[in-house]
C-alpha cells in the first residue's frame, strides 16, 4: 500500500488544531486607515427573482457523494461520459426513475433470445479463467490446510507499472459519515461487477470498448446511482447486462456475481488491483478520465486503508444474495416460454414437411411406374399400328415399284392381289379401232412377269397374316381389288 506509506508522521503537540497563519501585527487604527481607501462606488445590478432551479440545492455525486457542481463547467463532455442529463439538479429518486425507463426502452427481446438460443460464444466466454481464479484457488487450498484466517495480501502481486501508478496518487483522509461510508461500499460492488463482466467478455484483453462497457454496466458511474441494499445492486446490474453490451445472457450476470464475491474475499489487495486496472482503462479513454477524478482515484486511495473485516462482511452479504430472471422486471421467462412454443411448432412443421416429402417420392415413383407401363403399352400399340402402316406402305410401294416397269411396257395392265385387268381406256380404244381386245401375250395367259408378280404378292400377304393383321389387310386389299377390278 504505497500511497498509505507516503503519509507524513503525525506530530503530537498541544497546539490548537485551527489557528490563523500570517496574522499581521498592524494596529487596529492602521486597519481603519486602510478601509478608508475602499471604493464604495460599485456597479448597481437590478434585482432579479431567482429561478426554481437556483432555489433547489445542488445534488451530490462522486466518491461518498462529496462532489457537486462539476458538470456545470463540463457540459460539452457530459453526453459522452454519463447517461443522466443535468446531474447537478437531478435528485436521486428522479435519477432512478429515468434509469429504469431508459433500460426498458433499450431492452431488445430479439437480441436477448438470439443470445439465449445461440449461446456458443457465451459458453466460450464462461470457460475463461481470469487472473483472480488461480489466486482464489490458492487461498481456498491454504484455508483448507490451516483452518485459520490468514492475510492473503501476499498472493496478489503488483507490476512495476501499477506501483508507479500508486506512487502518483495523493494520500488523503476522507471524512465520511455512516451513510456515506455505506454508499462507498455499495458503489464498490457495482463497479466491480461491471469490471468482472468486461474482463471475462474480452478474456483479459482490453479493447476500445472496455471503458464503455465498464461505465455503461455500472449505474454508479453513468447514472450516479445511490443504493440502499445489496440486492438492488445485483438486480440493476443484471438489467443493464441484458440491455446494453454485445453478449446479453443471464449466465454472465451470475458469473460476474461469483467473480465479485471471490475478489472481495481475497481482500483489499485484489480489490486495489482491479481498481488500478479500471483507472488505467479510463485514463486512456478521452472522456472517461472524468470518472477517475470523480470515483476511481479516490477509491484507489481509500481501499488501501479499508478494514479487511468490512470487506469480508461485504463479501458474505453479496454471496448470500441471489437474483432471478423474474426479479429483473423484463419478462424474460414469458419471452423464453413463447420462443420455445414457436420453436416446437417450427419443429413439428418441419417434421410434417419432411414426412410428406418422403411420401411424395413413393407416390411419384408409383405414378411414374404406371405412366411407364401405360407408355409402354401405348408404345407397343403404336409400334403395332406403325408396323401395320409400314406393311401397308411397303405393300403399296412394292406394287407401285412392280407396276411402273410393266406399265411402261404394256401401259394397259392394272395389277391387284395377283389379278390382271385391262385398262378401260385401252380396251375402249382397241374396240373402237376394230383391233383385238388383247395382244397375244395378254390373251394367251399369264406370262412370266405376271406369274412373278403374283408370287410376290402372295408372299407379302402371308407375311402380314403372321403379324396378326392379315385378315384386315386382306379384306382391305380385297375391297380395293373389288373396287379396281372391272366386271367382265
Amino acid at each position: 500500500m504505497l500511497t498509505a506509506l507516503l503519509a507524513p508522521r503525525k506530530s503530537r503537540t498541544a497546539k490548537p488544531l485551527v489557528e490563523e497563519i500570517g496574522a499581521s501585527e498592524v494596529p487596529e487604527e492602521g486597519v481603519e486607515d486602510d478601509e478608508d481607501e475602499f471604493d464604495w462606488e460599485i456597479e448597481q445590478v437590478p434585482y432579479e427573482e431567482a429561478s426554481e432551479r437556483a432555489l433547489n440545492p445542488q445534488c451530490h455525486y462522486g466518491f461518498g457523494n462529496l462532489r457537486s457542481g462539476v458538470f456545470q463547467r463540463l457540459q460539452d463532455e457530459l453526453s459522452d461520459v454519463i447517461d443522466i442529463k443535468d446531474p447537478d439538479f437531478t435528485p436521486a429518486t428522479e435519477r432512478r426513475q429515468k434509469r429504469l425507463a431508459a433500460e426498458l426502452a433499450k431492452f431488445d427481446p430479439d437480441h436477448y433470445l438470439a443470445d439465449f438460443f445461440e449461446d456458443e460464444a457465451v459458453e466460450q466466454v464462461l470457460k475463461y479463467n481470469p487472473w483472480w481464479t488461480d489466486i482464489y484457488s490458492k487461498m481456498t487450498a491454504s484455508l483448507g490446510k490451516s483452518q485459520e484466517q490468514e492475510n492473503h495480501a501476499a498472493l496478489v502481486s503488483f507490476s512495476e507499472e501499477e506501483k508507479y501508478q500508486l506512487r502518483k496518487f495523493v494520500n488523503k483522509s476522507y471524512l465520511l459519515d455512516k451513510r456515506a461510508h455505506r454508499q462507498v461500499y455499495y458503489s464498490l460492488i457495482d463497479i466491480l461487477l461491471a469490471y468482472c463482466y468486461e474482463t471475462r467478455v474480452t478474456e483479459g484483453e482490453k479493447n476500445v470498448e472496455s471503458a464503455w462497457n465498464i461505465r455503461k454496466l455500472s449505474p454508479t458511474l453513468c447514472w450516479f446511482e445511490t443504493w440502499t441494499n445489496v440486492h438492488e445492486i445485483l438486480v440493476s446490474f443484471g438489467r443493464r447486462v441484458l440491455c446494453y453490451p454485445l453478449y446479453r445472457h443471464f449466465k454472465l450476470v451470475m458469473k460476474a456475481h461469483r467473480d465479485t464475491v471471490k475478489i472481495l474475499q481475497l481482500g483489499e489487495s485484489a480489490v486495489l488491483k482491479c481498481l488500478l486496472d479500471i483507472h488505467k482503462i479510463f485514463q486512456e479513454n478521452d472522456p472517461a478520465y472524468i470518472l477517475n477524478d470523480l470515483y476511481i482515484s479516490d477509491y484507489c486511495v481509500w481501499i488501501q486503508k479499508a478494514k479487511s473485516k468490512k470487506l469480508a462482511a461485504l463479501a458474505e452479504a453479496l454471496k448470500e444474495v441471489s437474483v432471478t430472471k423474474a426479479q429483473l422486471g423484463l419478462e424474460l421467462e414469458e419471452l423464453e416460454a413463447a420462443a420455445r412454443l414457436v420453436q416446437e411448432e417450427e419443429t413439428a412443421l418441419k417434421a410434417a414437411h419432411s414426412a410428406s416429402r418422403q411420401q411424395t417420392p413413393c407416390s411419384s415413383s408409383e405414378a411414374s411406374d404406371s405412366e411407364e407401363s401405360d407408355s409402354s403399352t401405348s408404345s407397343e400399340a403404336e409400334d403395332s399400328d406403325s408396323e401395320h402402316e409400314e406393311l401397308k406402305d411397303s405393300t403399296s410401294e412394292t406394287l407401285t415399284c412392280l407396276q411402273d416397269p410393266f406399265l411402261e411396257e404394256s401401259s394397259a395392265l392394272l395389277i391387284d392381289d395377283g389379278g390382271l385387268c385391262r385398262n378401260a381406256a385401252s380396251l375402249g380404244s382397241d374396240a373402237g379401232q376394230g383391233k383385238p381386245l388383247a395382244s397375244s401375250r395378254a390373251l394367251g395367259g399369264p406370262g412370266p412377269l405376271i406369274e412373278e408378280l403374283g408370287e410376290q404378292l402372295k408372299a407379302t400377304v402371308q407375311m402380314t397374316e403372321t403379324e396378326g393383321s392379315a385378315a384386315g389387310d386382306h379384306s382391305s386389299m380385297q375391297a380395293q381389288h373389288d373396287r379396281q377390278t372391272p366386271n367382265d
